[in-house]
């Protein structure tokens, strides 16, 4: 019932909008899922994730209570990198001296 309510309802609206969902499996009431294409990079893909294919999933099937997306090793290994990266950043950002924030210019780091 899953695979086919993925295929008939939510596979194509994803893949109108160029992305593509692909199913991993399914347990403790969690359905696994992949997203490929435009959708695994798209700043919505949480969101369509939980509110719209979760949504759809729980709504029809009672024993699905979640979905979960599923990365491949290097993507797992590329989303480690970027957290630290953002952080570094953030924290570099805090490093600033106030009087340099905001003046109109790309703000700098002492060093």
């Amino acid at each position: 019932m899953i695979k086919e309510l993925l295929e008939t309802r939510i596979r194509p609206a994803i893949q109108e909008d160029g992305g593509d969902i692909e199913y991993r499996g399914f347990e403790d009431g969690n359905v696994l899922l992949k997203l490929r294409g435009a959708c695994r990079t798209c700043d919505s893909s949480t969101v369509t994730l939980k509110n719209g294919i979760e949504g759809m999933l729980m709504h029809y099937i009672e024993e699905v209570k979640g979905v979960i997306q599923i990365l491949d090793p290097e993507e797992e290994i590329a989303a480690k990198e970027f957290a630290k990266f953002e952080e570094k950043l953030k924290a570099q950002k805090g490093e600033v001296p106030p009087s340099t924030v905001g003046k109109g210019s790309l703000d700098t780091i002492p060093g």
